[in-house]
């Protein structure tokens, strides 16, 4: 049972914008019919709430979000700093499969490394924080592409520059968008050597509350490391840690 609000023109207001959220364009009756309030206060509160650009007004009179949300929503996510959260989560799956970790990003049009938590092994990965990857031959510059709008992947693909790094090597577009398709299917990419010989790497996605990528996972070893005996067994735990991550940044896994 809920707590009765000590502030309850507050409660108001945020019932008010999470019904908007919800169903879009809505109007004044709309509002007042779902959430049983009087016209009189709620047109009081509407229009304070358009006067601080929290609610704006359409030409048909329907009321949506407003983009003071926007600016609160993007400061909210600044703060969050996605390092600090990830990687309490990072040093478990490190500990969890002995691999080196990764946390990575899109930095304009290529994937970068914001944070490494080395393994405990004596077998060690050479990466490091701020290295720039490959779009099409690493595992999580494949997973940054695979989630990101049609759009925009579209254009990342046009650009690309397809070098023959070693014999796994993806060597073609067409060749890419399967690969792709592939690992939306499974929900994680993998990097068969494909960068450096005798390297694999697992690479999961993180998505925010709009269920936007905004970051993706990686564990990476030796093929003594990762192999097919534990492949399958290591891509369920990278994408556990990036389930949790996720979650922590708002995001509703369905």
């Amino acid at each position: 049972m809920n707590k009765k609000s000590k502030v309850p023109a507050l409660t108001r207001a945020i019932d008010i914008l999470n019904f908007v959220a919800e169903n879009g364009h809505c109007s004044v009756t709309d509002i007042a019919g779902n959430l049983s309030l009087p016209k009189s206060s709620l047109y009081l509160m509407i229009d304070e709430l358009k006067n601080l650009r929290l609610l704006a007004q359409s030409d048909d009179g329907s009321l949506r979000l407003g983009l003071k949300l926007m600016e609160l929503g993007s400061r909210s996510v600044e703060q969050l700093d996605l390092r600090r959260i990830a990687k309490d989560y990072l040093t478990q799956l490190m500990l969890e499969t002995g691999l080196v970790c990764h946390l990575g990003i899109l930095d304009g049009n290529d994937p970068i490394y914001l944070l490494k938590v080395d393994s405990k092994s004596t077998i060690q990965v050479r990466s490091w924080e701020g290295k720039r990857l490959s779009l099409y031959s690493s595992a999580l510059g494949k997973c940054l592409l695979a989630w990101i709008s049609t759009e925009r992947q579209s254009a990342l693909i046009s650009a690309l520059e397809f070098k023959v790094v070693t014999p796994y090597t993806l060597t073609s577009e067409e060749a890419l968008v399967n690969e792709l398709g592939l690992i939306r299917q499974r929900g994680w990419s993998f990097d068969n050597q494909e960068d450096l010989l005798n390297i694999q790497c697992i690479s999961a996605p993180i998505f925010d509350s709009s269920n936007n990528i905004i970051a993706a996972i990686s564990a990476v070893g030796t093929t003594l490391q990762v192999n097919e005996n534990n492949l399958q067994m290591l891509a369920e735990r990278v994408m556990h840690a990036a389930e949790l991550i996720s979650k922590e940044l708002g995001h509703s896994h369905k």
